[in-house]
């Protein structure tokens, strides 16, 4: 195999390996066998042209042809030309399906379903990336820049992972990928380079063989520099939490049908720009067939997993959105029901992922990319799907258990009460406390659930107030039960908690109470009807609506109470406004006075900002003191090459080399200067070369003026006497020599190149090199020590052959 087929081979390895890092983000991970064979294609093109031979530039071009083919032929078949040209169609399926993708990135966690929008890509991705490594490293022979584009894959994949205990393994393949490259690299060019300068002469009875020769030992320090770069980079990049990749994503299908995975983002965080404007703008309407709407609540996701400070979506499964719902889950025969239609419109401004229903819907009809999630009976829009301007029809159960019903209601199942009745150890233990006092001498759940409910709305003092900020930790509810005010994020969460501590399965539900009636018969949804409850279920009723939250809302008919006096919401009013069109009064925060706060009187809906989680504490200390030591790495971290440099100029210029012992050292540190500083200033070294050729060189391409260019001159021949007189000795004033020729290059580049000089200088590569060459040392050794014990035969001790007796 040739060389330059055996660099192809390992280009297309480096790229691989490098790719691997992007494996735990999807599931599955079956693109990865279409782009290795996408790279195995693209490769084998290249290598064709490359033997016509053709021009690089029109190798390269051909190469990126055949890759655009094949992905049209994989992505975009039925809008290509014939299947396989593309075309204006595939060029915009092409869009749809990266734009989808770039949605999907924003919404799935890990690891997110591979949707089409996602492997391609994953896919395009790494075939770009392997046509910019086959170019660098294979056409223009030039591996040590093919890294960067490795390291931009390996970089993407470790900002986007959420880490874990194999995240080292990802970056030992990328970097042995690109290691291999500039392994393959090193050999192809050592067969075809002779001997080189490398520096004064060997002594005496030194192997000349010993050692790396220069074009591999060239190799090793690129490498050694670009894995410096590469574990340096992604310590330098922001965390990505939320968006794609996070389980804070708002989750959707993977809209092949028949599967995939929900995590969704709490819908009260999609709601926050909306629902903080001052004008109560309408979200939707929707019409009925039933006579009584006041507890005609428009679900919209239910939030059923509980970390101690937040309630969010559990990850889901979803599947395709069925014909008919099932039974909704615990819901028995004896429970009277009604179902009822429900015709919903939505506003062409409000873009929401999930659907608004009624709870619980037994059917829908509706157009457009929908998934179902069974287990909370939502729908989600898959691909970028939302409810703009949608219209679409609900049918829905109306439940009215009884008092008694719930009541008697058995255990619920023990897999369900596993899930929804956990809570964390971080949570306050005031919580349970406060729940078990307040519940004391119930018979049963349905009172103990009641009791809350009461409590929280009625008896426990407490006051609805939107413009309070709770905080966050795992002390929030505890500080929310102490502190008697918010709204119903605060209720919600709070008595879902609670509930949780006494063995009652709860979630929370999000989504709107039912509006306002309209004088043509519809109701009117506005922004400030956004609303948080919570659901407990009871088995043979199913998960069931409560409301604890003061002045919000209707209280449900089964959990109402007789007592005289009470001062729970008339049911017969409307959930919150009583015009007949979408109000334009100023916010809760403008429009509330402390005379209605103090009274609990309605004033307005609260804003989503609030909510536990999401408010002022701030991350404790340790993760300060974190953020602020990232900051400063980071700033110094783009300082460390000019630092290294300055240093590495004083020690080599310094006042050492006076005597006959150290001259050599003293003038090959200055030529050395020379040509580090020539580096600098984009005059790259030729070890090539002898020293009066390499300064003749320097002296050309850098345009320097006879003062400067008699410097380097008087430099090269102090080296040359130093490597090949009898007895070195002293020469005077290279450091000067040195200055006066860093002047004189300084002053014939431009701006651009002399900030590049001294911020980031090329030279300062050699650091990487010195680290690469103390760690192949330290391997030489080991080996040598290893290799003198294996050849230790066995069963001699006290240096006599086996066998032979000591006396």
């Amino acid at each position: 195999m040739s060389g330059r087929a055996r660099l192809a081979l390992c280009a297309v390895a480096a790229t691989l390996m490098a790719s691997g890092a992007l494996l735990p983000l999807v599931d599955p991970a079956t693109w990865i066998l279409q782009a290795a064979f996408l790279l195995a294609v693209q490769t084998g093109v290249g290598a064709a042209t490359r033997r016509v031979p053709l021009a690089r530039a029109v190798t390269i071009a051909v190469q990126a042809l055949v890759t655009l083919t094949l992905l049209t032929l994989f992505f975009a078949r039925e809008q290509a030309i014939i299947g396989l040209v593309p075309g204006p169609e595939a060029f915009r399926h092409f869009g749809e399906l990266l734009q989808a993708g770039g949605d999907d990135v924003g919404r799935y966690s890990i690891p997110a379903p591979l949707s089409p929008g996602i492997r391609l890509m994953l896919v395009g991705g790494v075939v770009v990336i392997g046509l910019a490594v086959d170019a660098l490293a294979v056409t223009f022979r030039s591996a040590a820049p093919a890294g960067l584009p490795l390291l931009a894959l390996y970089s993407v994949a470790a900002g986007l992972s959420e880490g874990g205990g194999a995240s080292w393994l990802w970056f030992v393949l990328a970097a042995a990928g690109y290691l291999v490259l500039l392994l393959a690299e090193g050999r192809d060019r050592l067969s075809q380079w002779g001997r080189v300068f490398g520096g004064g002469p060997r002594t005496p009875g030194t192997d000349a063989s010993a050692g790396a020769v220069a074009p591999i030992r060239t190799g090793r320090r690129i490498g050694a520099v670009a894995l410096g770069i590469a574990l340096a980079v992604p310590l330098a990049l922001p965390a990505l939490d939320g968006g794609l990749l996070d389980g804070t994503g708002a989750g959707v299908g993977t809209g092949s049908g028949g599967g995939g995975t929900i995590s969704a983002v709490n819908p009260l965080v999609s709601l926050r720009d909306s629902l903080n404007v001052d004008e109560d703008r309408e979200v939707m309407s929707y019409r009925t067939n039933s006579e009584e709407t006041q507890d005609l609540y428009l679900r919209i996701v239910s939030l059923d997993e509980f970390d101690g400070t937040a309630w969010k979506p559990a990850k889901r499964h979803v599947d395709d959105v069925p014909g008919s719902f099932p039974t909704p889950p615990g819901l028995s025969d004896d429970v009277r029901r009604t179902e009822i239609q429900t015709r919903i419109s939505a506003a062409d401004w409000y873009a929401q992922d999930w659907l608004p229903m009624p709870y619980p819907a037994s059917a829908v009809g509706l157009g457009g990319k929908w998934r179902y999630e069974p287990v909370g009976r939502t729908l989600v829009g898959d691909h970028g799907q939302t409810t703009r301007g949608l219209e679409y029809t609900v049918k829905s159960l109306i439940v009215q258990p009884t008092a008694e019903q719930l009541a008697n209601a058995p255990e619920a199942p023990a897999a369900l009460r596993r899930e929804f009745t956990k809570v964390p150890g971080s949570l306050p233990p005031v919580v349970g406390e406060t729940a078990r006092e307040i519940t004391a001498g119930s018979a049963n759940n349905y009172e103990r659930a009641v009791k809350l409910q009461d409590w929280f709305a009625l008896d426990g003092g407490f006051t609805y107030d939107t413009e309070v900020q709770v905080g966050s930790g795992s002390q929030a509810i505890a500080r929310f039960l102490r502190d008697k005010e918010g709204f119903c994020v605060h209720f919600s969460f709070a008595m879902a908690s609670m509930a949780r501590t006494l063995g009652i399965p709860a979630r929370v539900a999000v989504g709107f109470t039912p509006g306002s009636p309209q004088a043509d018969g519809t109701n009117s949804v506005g922004l400030r009807d956004a609303h948080a409850w919570p659901e407990l279920y009871f088995e043979g009723v199913g998960w069931t609506r409560f409301e604890p939250t003061p002045n919000r809302g209707t209280v449900p008919e089964y959990t109402r109470t007789d007592t005289p006096g009470t001062t729970l919401p008339n049911p017969d009013l409307p959930s919150r406004s009583s015009s007949s069109a979408p109000s334009s009064e100023p916010s809760s925060s403008e429009s509330c006075t402390a005379a209605e706060k103090k009274l609990e009187q309605p004033c307005g809906s609260e804003s989503p900002q609030a909510a536990f989680g999401s408010t002022d504490d701030g991350p404790p200390w340790f993760a300060i003191l974190g953020y602020t030591l990232a900051g400063l790495a980071a700033l110094a971290v783009p300082l460390l090459p000019m630092l290294w440099r300055m240093r590495a100029r004083s020690l080599r210029l310094g006042s050492h080399g006076r005597t006959e012992e150290d001259a050599a050292a003293a003038t090959l540190a200055a030529w050395q200067e020379v040509t580090d500083t020539a580096w600098d200033f984009g005059i790259a070294p030729d070890d090539s070369q002898t020293p009066r050729k390499a300064a003749a060189r320097i002296v050309r391409i850098g345009h320097l003026e006879p003062e400067a260019a008699a410097s380097v001159h008087r430099i090269a021949d102090a080296v040359e006497q130093v490597l090949y007189a009898p007895q070195p000795r002293p020469t005077a004033g290279l450091a000067d020599d040195v200055r006066r020729m860093t002047a004189g290059l300084h002053a014939t580049v431009s701006r651009g190149t002399r900030l590049r000089a001294l911020l980031a200088p090329r030279s300062a590569v050699r650091v990487a090199w010195a680290a690469s060459e103390g760690w192949i040392a330290l391997k030489s050794r080991a080996t040598a020590r290893w290799t003198a014990a294996a050849r230790r035969p066995w069963g001699r001790s006290s240096g006599r052959p086996s066998g032979q007796s000591s006396g």
